[in-house]
């Protein structure tokens, strides 16, 4: 898509309770559609359209743990229950994943939902391994492991209940206030140095919250989701994620300071990401929310990415470079640094690792030989 931005109004029409505009091909396929107005004014009646429906769809999963080896990211291994995201962020950088398994990145990965009823069997399995060792987990590294759907399937629960029994160390991110069902195992498992959990707040203000995240939980109820947790004694901490150059990234210092006002003593922030369609799902949600200001918007980002939309190389991809982007990570080392907040990372919040230990009610052929 031109960097000019030149999309037609009624090709931008929002969906009641959705965050992308529209349903871009799987780039792996060899065909395309693409809509246009015929004359008839068919695409201006999109906006009469009634919501979309979240059919669930399972998934066999063939292994539990997903591995990576990249150097900026602060965990080597994750689980993730789902694929796809009924929070339908517009701006979220697991999008792209989902034309691995045939859908749209667009609609389909907030409409088009996969579950994994046997990760956690699997996951007792691999844990179980001779030679396995642990170090820890990111559980929803790529989406939301606390989604909606989670209230009814509870595997993420499940997942938490094997990470307890085997004394594994595991973080968590969320947008979801759902987290605090989970308190009981958290606060059992932070008691043993075994658990910290990350709230995402990408803005404080309902409103823009609500067309940028339409299904995850309102900013108020992620800060009352981090008191609760502080006050249970699960280390907390806060992402403002993604921060948006012109749109939400003044709000950076009074997220932290809400935050740590609530009980967060970590932070981190990662500044806005557009690798493959999420460029063109960003750019038709901003014409569409926000066409007196999109053009801005999208100069800005293009400015810390090198004049390009995405900058993929490690080390810059998650901070951008440029001016404007080294004022935002100045600005968000002062703001912590006044507020006494760490690094959310986990190499600078080490868990303990040591109490790691395959239990006896574990199968004898998956369990690692005891030493006598």
């Amino acid at each position: 898509m031109p960097d000019g931005l030149d999309l037609s109004a009624e090709m931008l029409v929002p969906r009641k309770g959705r965050g992308a505009i529209s349903n871009p091909a799987v780039r792996f396929e060899g065909t395309a559609r693409d809509s246009f107005d015929d004359g008839w004014g068919t695409l201006a009646d999109l906006a009469d359209l009634p919501p979309l429906p979240t059919p669930l769809i399972r998934e066999t999963a063939r292994s539990a743990l997903a591995w990576n080896e990249s150097p900026d990211i602060g965990f080597d291994r994750s689980i993730n229950p789902y694929r796809g995201c009924e929070h339908g962020c517009v701006y979220c950088y697991a999008r792209p994943s989902h034309a691995y398994v045939g859908y749209s990145p667009g609609l389909d990965f907030e409409t088009k939902l996969l579950f994994k009823p046997d990760l956690p069997a699997l996951l007792e399995k691999e844990l179980s391994r001779p030679g396995y060792v642990a170090k820890p987990v990111a559980l929803g590294a790529n989406t939301d492991p606390y989604q909606p759907v989670e209230r009814s399937l509870a595997i993420t629960r499940q997942v938490l209940e094997v990470l307890e029994r085997f004394g594994h160390p595991v973080t968590i991110v969320t947008k979801s206030a759902g987290v605090l069902r989970d308190l009981d195992i958290l606060r059992r498992m932070a008691a043993r140095n075994l658990a910290h959990v990350c709230l995402s707040v990408t803005t404080l203000d309902s409103g823009l919250a609500r067309r940028m995240e339409p299904r995850a939980a309102s900013p108020l109820r992620r800060l009352q989701a981090m008191q609760v947790l502080a006050q249970a004694g699960v280390p907390v901490g806060v992402l403002a994620a993604p921060m948006i150059p012109g749109l939400n990234d003044a709000e950076l210092e009074r997220i932290l300071s809400e935050s740590c006002k609530a009980g967060a003593t970590r932070a981190g922030y990662v500044l806005l990401r557009l690798p493959l369609e999420i460029r063109q799902l960003f750019e038709e949600w901003a014409q569409a929310h926000f066409p007196d200001r999109a053009a801005r918007i999208l100069a800005l980002v293009r400015e810390t990415r090198g004049g390009k939309a995405y900058d993929s190389r490690f080390g810059v991809r998650q901070t951008g470079t440029g001016a404007y982007a080294d004022m935002l990570a100045r600005r968000f080392q002062v703001a912590a640094a006044r507020l006494g907040l760490g690094g959310t990372n986990a190499r600078s919040q080490p868990l303990d690792c040591s109490q790691f230990a395959v239990p006896a009610g574990a199968k004898a052929e998956q369990r690692q030989l005891e030493l006598l």
